[in-house]
């Protein structure tokens, strides 16, 4: 569908993101699996460590669970409720 925002990091009309799949890499025009970020976003690892935290990224070679111990403290994760009751 393409990308088209007004700014960077703006609305999108749908935005999918491929965090792994299984212990394929894939690089393709459009698509990188393992997500090339995901190792350093809380946000993804916290959930992903809840339900798959023993699943192992295919570049980095460690459990989704351990990447997510090494992250440096920072920005924390609130569940979506949060943010709606916040009025955002």
């Amino acid at each position: 569908m393409g990308k088209s925002t007004p700014f960077r990091n703006g609305p999108r009309r749908i935005d999918i993101d491929v965090v792994l799949y299984g212990q394929r890499q894939v690089l393709e025009s459009g698509l990188i699996v393992p997500h090339p970020r995901m190792h350093g976003r809380r946000f993804v690892l916290e959930p992903l460590a809840e339900i798959a935290g023993r699943a192992i990224h295919p570049g980095l070679r460690r459990s989704v669970a351990r990447i997510l111990a090494e992250l440096r403290p920072g920005e924390s994760v609130r569940p979506w409720g949060a943010w709606v009751s916040e009025g955002r």
